[in-house]
């Protein structure tokens, strides 16, 4: 049954025929939004007059979007988006799906809304061609309602045309990836995007709140009713006012609960349209109360307090799910960098689902919201550099009216490592792009993510930008003002270190620079020691550029290429690899140890992380390191002898010991002024002799859709994780659920990410079990040769 919300939040159930899929509008509702994602019809290839409602699909697949059919094809190094691509397949695909919209609902409006689809998607209704839109990441709408059989069937088919490759520097997903909708409005209606929500004025203790509305039509003698609700739901105002147009409202509240990424206070707007005492639209808006500066000396400033923008980027893959949104994959990804003290997250480099900023609202993320990665010059041979003439203002226009009323969002980005940057034609374009942002919003800054930021950069020149970008280059932001005196500063993109998880190579004191030649770089095995000791020759290790941010207050904040491994672009390396390197999380969702330096850094738990495992040949020199907080030693001790006492001095992040292995216990004690903070051991581990399952949630929702991410361990006799262990794992699913996909981490495996079964890469696999629709038990089983089976039971609710 597809959910249906209507605009005060709350959520209905919409009953479908089996026979085709009906979408029955209450018909007393002024708007309805009801998911469209159910009962689609799919064929991968070209299929000549598939656009015709009378063309037979019988013979198609069946499935519920949102789909992304790259990530259930082969790994293959001939594949044309190229190992940078993911080494995944494109190509062309078609999506079909009958409805029917009830005869009652002929007076109304009906139109479909795409969350996004990659890429250069066409769109008919009942033979009849609505559009094409070429952007891959940009939401957008049709109106159906002249082109619909009211009360008879209606069908809808989208061509998605994935073929010309390669399109993107990294894995793009192809299809309907993100949500669909289907919304029914009065004639007369708040128009699509139709409200912006500012707050101009904002203290402690008072903040003015400006509301546009806009309607889809010029009418006259209409009424404007609007309600300010706050987050447990109590109207705290109530103003009206008439409106034809468009209608500009200002309502103040006293003692505003104010958005901070620490307390991250929700309010809703409700505006109702009445013609006469008929109420012809009900629409509702989330929004924060929240005030920001960038500030040239002081840096970034939230509602009065220094911050640093503590930031990572990411693309908008979801690892072995592939780029098909799911909002439990999403979620889990936020609630992981929350955890380790980040504070912000880039769309790098492309609109994001809109899912993703209703959890940045939610969660506290300050979110830079990046637009373009090329204007009119190429990276890759096919990408938007074809189309950005033609449909840069369109894009960017629903890029901002869609994201606009977000609090999250805090910084426009109007493009990444432009190759137009020296280029005369940048004084143009950058101009015309901030040009379009103004005319739209102009309550936040707008940058320029520039890898070349020095003051060649015909994009800093032009003056269109607030916030001077700078990609890298960190041994250039202490003199900063030198270069731009009196601009203010953001770090677009930092850092990229390489690391694999639960990798390692010695010794570690000392900078390895990946790769020094690109058509050369070979290194056994295509992995990188997950020491903090490796970086690419543009960047940095992660210590070294947070020592450098941290230290000065006119460093507003950055953002650490990247938060998670992702699909593609796996630097240092070419073929075999398919992933990247660059995360602090791998693709499984494991943190690498990298993670615990920025905990201990960003957040307010105790952290204690010593590393590596304590499997190595007697006598080898082993390199021990510990990243700690809330604590000015750390001692080391060896089978119960101490291996001595270790304090950070300087801007120090981590100590380290070297050790002769022996095979034992490692047992590392932090303190402060003497007294213990935390304690960690280490074993050395024996043989494979179980399995482990942990479910990141034993209770889900029976909904088709949400999801239990289950870590699994290859474990000794006595229970420690075997860090050298690759078994077979085997996984069964009985109940009302499936394996919706499988990872290990290993940026070289080749196996698919969607059957039922994985080796364990340095001792750790995951599996994603995905509920039905039926309530139950579900019983998750793993095995392999020579380990016991092993089961975990989730509950579907």
């Amino acid at each position: 049954m597809p959910a249906i919300k209507n605009f005060t939040g709350i959520k209905k159930t919409l009953f479908l025929l089996v026979i085709c899929a009906v979408i029955n509008f209450n018909c007393f509702a002024q708007r309805t939004v009801a998911n469209f994602d159910k009962g689609w019809h799919f064929n991968l290839g070209d299929a000549p007059n598939a656009s015709q409602t009378k063309y037979n699909d019988a013979g198609w697949r069946m499935l519920d979007l949102p789909h992304d059919w790259s990530i259930e094809g082969k790994f293959s190094e001939d594949n044309p988006a190229t190992y940078d691509g993911g080494a995944l397949p494109g190509g062309i695909g078609w999506y079909r799906k009958t409805f029917t919209v009830p005869a009652a609902s002929k007076d109304k409006r009906v139109y479909i809304d795409f969350d996004g689809v990659y890429q250069k998607s066409t769109v008919w209704i009942n033979g009849h061609e609505l559009g094409f839109r070429p952007n891959g990441y940009i939401s957008f709408r049709y109106e159906l309602t002249s082109y619909l059989n009211f009360g008879g069937k209606n069908t809808i088919a989208v061509k998605v045309d994935n073929s010309s490759q390669p399109n993107s520097r990294w894995y793009s997903g192809s299809g309907i990836y993100r949500n669909v909708w289907l919304e029914t409005t009065n004639k007369i209606a708040i128009d699509h995007w139709g409200t912006y929500v500012t707050t101009p004025r904002v203290s402690n203790t008072s903040a003015t709140v400006h509301i546009e509305v806009k309607l889809n039509a010029p009418v006259t003698k209409l009424k404007l009713e609007t309600k300010i609700f706050d987050q447990k739901g109590s109207i705290v105002k109530t103003i009206s006012s008439t409106i034809d147009s468009i209608s500009k409202q200002d309502v103040t509240l006293t003692n505003p609960q104010l958005w901070s990424v620490e307390r991250p206070y929700i309010y809703k707007i409700v505006n109702r349209v009445f013609k006469g005492d008929k109420l012809v639209d009900e629409y509702s808006t989330s929004f924060g109360i929240r005030y920001f500066n960038f500030d040239a000396d002081k840096g970034f400033s939230l509602n009065g307090k220094p911050l640093k923008i503590l930031g990572v980027c990411d693309h908008h893959d979801l690892g072995s799910l592939g780029s098909a949104l799911n909002t439990r994959a999403l979620q889990r990804q936020l609630q992981m960098l929350k955890a380790m003290g980040c504070n912000a997250i880039r769309t790098s480099h492309n609109p994001p689902a809109p899912e993703l900023l209703d959890f940045t609202d939610k969660m506290g993320f300050i979110v830079m919201d990046e637009a373009f990665d090329c204007w009119v010059t190429e990276k890759v041979k096919y990408d938007y550099h074809l189309y950005f003439n033609e449909w840069h203002k369109r894009d960017l226009e629903d890029q901002i009216l869609r994201d606009r009323n977000h609090p999250s969002v805090i910084i426009w980005s109007i493009g990444n490592e432009i190759p137009d940057q020296g280029s005369p034609i940048a004084l143009k374009l950058a101009p015309e792009l901030a040009a379009i942002v103004h005319s739209l919003d102009k309550t936040r800054p707008i940058t320029t993510a520039n890898n070349n930021p020095d003051t060649t950069n015909k994009i800093i020149k032009s003056g269109a930008i607030d916030l001077v970008g700078y990609n890298y280059a960190q041994n250039d932001f202490p003199k900063f003002h030198d270069r731009y005196p009196g601009k203010k500063f953001i770090g677009t993109e930092t850092t990229s270190a390489l690391e694999t998880r639960g990798y390692y190579e010695m010794p570690s004191d000392s900078e390895r620079i990946w790769p020094d030649k690109w058509a050369e770089f070979k290194h056994p095995g295509n992995q990188v020691s997950a020491y903090d000791d490796t970086r690419v020759p543009w960047g940095s290790t992660h210590e070294t550029t947070w020592k450098i941010i941290k230290k000065y207050d006119f460093l507003s904040g950055f953002f650490i290429w990247t938060g998670f491994d992702y699909l593609g672009e796996p630097t240092p390396y070419r073929w075999p690899s398919r992933s990247s390197y660059f995360g602090i999380i791998d693709l499984a969702g494991f943190p690498k140890d990298s993670y615990y330096m920025y905990q201990s850094e960003w957040t307010d738990k105790p952290v204690l992380h010593i590393f590596p495992h304590w499997n190595w040949k007697p006598g080898q020199a082993v390199d021990i390191w510990a990243y700690c907080n809330k604590a000015d030693e750390v001692e080391l001790y060896l089978n119960g002898k101490s291996v001595g006492i270790k304090k950070k001095s300087g801007d120090d992040l981590h100590v380290m010991w070297r050790v002769k292995f022996e095979t034992g216990t490692l047992k590392a004690i932090s303190r402060k002024d003497g007294k213990v903070v935390l304690t960690q051991e280490i074993h050395t581990a024996g043989k494979p002799a179980k399995i482990e399952l942990i479910a990141d949630r034993k209770t889900i929702n029976a909904d088709g859709k949400d999801l239990s991410f289950i870590t699994v361990k290859i474990l000794d006799k006595d229970g420690n994780v075997v860090p050298n262990a690759d078994n077979l794992v085997n996984f069964k699913v009985n109940g009302n659920a499936f394996i919706a996909g499988v990872d290990n981490g290993d940026a070289t495996s080749h196996d698919s990410f969607k059957v039922n079964y994985r080796k364990a890469f340095n001792g750790l696999a995951l599996a994603i079990l995905q509920a039905k629709e039926k309530p139950g038990d579900i019983t998750f089983t793993a095995t392999a040769d020579g380990l016991p089976s092993t089961s975990v039971v989730i509950k579907a609710k």
